[in-house]
């Protein structure tokens, strides 16, 4: 039983550092999405953010009723404490395989949203979303294209071939006088967009699905440990369960 005592008050405060990793995987995947939305063709991206910021508020309390029935053992709180549980398991488990899917089914779909954004963008045109998208992409990502800068050269929705030239967010920041001229590709990011934002979409997704696994590992033995404390627990106060 001292045992027992001991691993979930040890838990409990994992519980609350651990809410803090959670919460930054969401807030990692809120910042992606909202950069480039129109590139994720998938509704559920969002709401694997929301399932992790989800999941990082429930684990506070669940911090503290561990910490507490360590201490003090009331069937109230040991049956609160075991409902918290299964529903961050269900929380977790949801948002592994969110996340596991995803970043399979990600390469196929990011490269043919933006082979469509390269070939419907319009530099004249600021306003519209896709152009204004692709060039966020390129100025965050210092990057030129799909899988590198000659992709604009086959570009169809405007004559980047008869212009020897790329939009202007392939430059490299530190070129401030440079337009794009393939005359000048030392001023020019000529690496493509697609590598490098699969590999940033992609950390996020195994830091979320880790992050998942291990605080599913955690709330199972969490769970267990609170069931021994139960058993050595008197039945006269059972209320909750």
């Amino acid at each position: 039983r001292s045992s027992a005592q001991a691993l979930l008050r040890f838990l409990g405060f994992i519980f609350w550092a651990t809410a803090a990793a959670q919460a930054l995987g969401g807030l990692l995947l809120i910042m992606m999405f909202n950069n480039y939305r129109y590139l994720f063709q998938e509704s559920y991206l969002s709401l694997l953010c929301w399932l992790a910021i989800a999941a990082a508020l429930i684990l506070l309390p669940t911090g503290v009723l561990a910490v507490s029935i360590s201490s003090k053992s009331s069937r109230k709180q040991q049956g609160t404490f075991m409902y918290l549980l299964l529903l961050l398991l269900c929380l977790e488990t949801s948002s592994a395989v969110l996340a596991y899917v995803y970043s399979i089914r990600t390469a196929s779909q990011l490269e043919s949203a933006m082979d469509y954004l390269v070939h419907q963008y319009n530099e004249s045109y600021s306003l519209d979303p896709g152009s204004r998208a692709v060039d966020v992409m390129q100025r965050k990502l210092q990057c030129c294209g799909v899988h590198n800068y000659k992709d604009w050269l086959k570009a169809t929705a405007a004559s980047w071939h008869f212009t020897a030239r790329v939009p202007e967010s392939c430059c490299k920041e530190k070129y401030s006088h440079c337009r794009g001229h393939l005359n000048h590709l030392e001023q020019l990011s000529q690496e493509g967009c697609l590598k490098k934002l699969e590999m940033q979409l992609r950390f996020v997704m195994l830091y979320v699905f880790w992050c998942c696994i291990v605080l599913s590992i955690l709330e199972l033995l969490a769970g267990v440990s609170n069931g021994i404390l139960m058993r050595h627990q008197p039945l006269y106060d059972l209320q909750l369960l």
